[in-house]
């Protein structure tokens, strides 16, 4: 199932995020019901578990009740994703804390080593935000296709073999495309002092 089917129709956003400032209870079960998939979509392709995935969004929906308010996100969705994000890479450090290997998350990891200056915090790298404005302006200047592969891969955490069936191309294109958009950030983050 693609990741924009499974955003069903129901309350508007901004609906919802007045539910959580009103403190009211269907502001979760509101969320669930919209976003339980997309979430978990996210969730699963980090943790490869499906408890641990389901233990992530619910916890999505904990986090998201204690910070709106203050919080009142303008987009609920990217909102959602990043908390989801956020926590399924703790949960997966805390599981992976001994051992390191085998998993897409150590392959993503290792894939934008390069482009960032702590490869041991990738994320916290990103989401700082000078280099979250530099990299949403390299994103803009992508082509459309080369942009939604380097998202699947890069925030979905997506497998090669995933992509590469999604978007009618062989493993090995994909891979190509991947290494070249990482060739292209990297000297983006170098003219910008960042590397």
């Amino acid at each position: 199932m693609g990741r924009a089917n499974q955003i069903s129709a129901s309350l508007p956003d901004d609906r919802i995020v007045e539910l959580y400032w009103e403190r009211s209870e269907s502001a979760i079960s509101e969320t669930a019901d919209k976003y339980g998939d997309y979430c978990h979509y996210i969730a699963y392709n980090i943790l490869y578990n499906q408890e641990d995935a389901e233990e992530s969004v619910n916890d999505t929906w904990l986090d998201a009740w204690n910070n709106m308010p203050p919080h009142k996100p303008s987009i609920l969705s990217t909102f959602l994703g990043k908390i989801t994000r956020r926590i399924s890479i703790d949960r997966w450090r805390r599981r992976h804390a001994d051992k390191r290997g085998g998993g897409e998350m150590d392959l993503v990891l290792d894939e934008l080593e390069d482009c960032v200056s702590d490869p041991t915090d990738v994320e916290t790298v990103i989401e700082q935000q000078e280099m979250a404005r530099i990299i949403k302006e390299f994103l803009e200047g992508l082509p459309l296709n080369e942009r939604k592969v380097f998202m699947c891969r890069y925030w979905y955490m997506d497998s090669l073999s995933s992509i590469a069936s999604q978007f009618d191309f062989s493993e090995s294109k994909t891979a190509a495309m991947l290494h070249r958009t990482r060739k292209k950030l990297r000297d983006k983050l170098e003219s910008e002092g960042y590397l």
